[in-house]
């Protein structure tokens, strides 16, 4: 039991207070989100359905890596195993106060493609590649 709770207070240090997670949060150099998709949605060759732990990082972005990552994410044991990242195509937008998907149905295709996410509190968009 001790060893449980160790592992959800280090999951949660890393990616800060989940209950702040949940609206949105920005770091000098990260902005995470929990999120669920309720049905399918697919994103850069993942299908993911469920909660997930969304995390942009500036830096990484600044050198070129990946900068979003997606982990799939439980309430009482914190983020769990990497499930996609890539390199985000950031565009200015309106000011949201809420974290959005914004997705595309493809004809033929009956699962939902994520093209672009925002985080609650931010007027950068970040586009997901095609490829």
């Amino acid at each position: 039991m001790r060893r449980v709770i160790l592992g959800i207070l280090l999951a949660l240090s890393f990616f800060a207070v989940a209950g702040v997670a949940s609206t949105g949060a920005h770091t000098s150099t990260r902005q995470w989100a929990v999120i669920s998709f309720t049905e399918p949605v697919l994103i850069r060759g993942s299908i993911l359905m469920g909660r997930y732990l969304v995390v942009h990082d500036d830096e990484r972005m600044a050198k070129g890596e990946p900068c979003t990552s997606i982990y799939l994410f439980d309430r009482e044991t914190g983020p769990k195993s990497l499930e996609v990242e890539f390199m985000c195509v950031p565009k200015q937008k309106a000011l949201t106060d809420k974290t959005t998907f914004q997705v595309r149905r493809h004809p033929g295709i009956e699962i939902s493609q994520v093209v672009e996410y925002q985080f609650a509190g931010d007027e950068e968009a970040h586009g997901v590649p095609i490829r």
